[in-house]
């Protein structure tokens, strides 16, 4: 497959494999983090095209879709590479985690294409997400979504 027939999973998946294996992934703490980035990121768009997901929560996906698509953002991967990737990971961990305390989980799990149990993943980024991208900078990109 050519780049121009990748759609944006695909091309962030690879990117992001391929830096893992740098020396620079393996001096990051957050390497591992970043791995969840393409996973969460399908699993945006495939919540965003729930019947069973309500209408309030699918404006916050298609939001964070955006943001994580967007070349501006807060960490812009075009200056940090991979590394800028971390807002995109711990913004889509905060909305779909606000998303499944009023849905049922069930919903996220049927979609999640990741490893490990999907709840328990955004459950250790979110813990970690204010150490990750700083305090500041973690309220910051929030707001943008509420």
């Amino acid at each position: 497959m050519n780049n121009q027939e990748m759609d944006f999973y695909q091309e962030l998946r690879v990117k992001v494999q391929d830096w893992i294996k740098s020396d620079e992934a393996k001096n990051n703490k957050w390497a591992e983090y970043l791995l969840y980035a393409p996973d969460l990121f399908h699993l945006l768009v495939k919540l965003s095209l729930d019947p069973d997901v309500p209408a309030m929560h699918k404006a916050k996906l298609l939001a964070a879709i955006a943001y994580f698509i967007s070349p501006f953002d807060i960490l812009p991967e075009v200056v940090l590479g991979p590394v800028g990737l971390l807002d995109d990971v711990a913004l889509a961990s905060w909305v779909i985690n606000t998303m499944v305390n009023d849905t049922s989980p069930e919903i996220l799990r049927r979609h999640w294409a990741g490893d490990g149990d999907s709840l328990e993943v955004m459950r250790k980024i979110l813990a970690s997400a204010d150490e990750m991208i700083g305090s500041g900078l973690w309220e910051k990109i929030k707001a943008k979504i509420k």
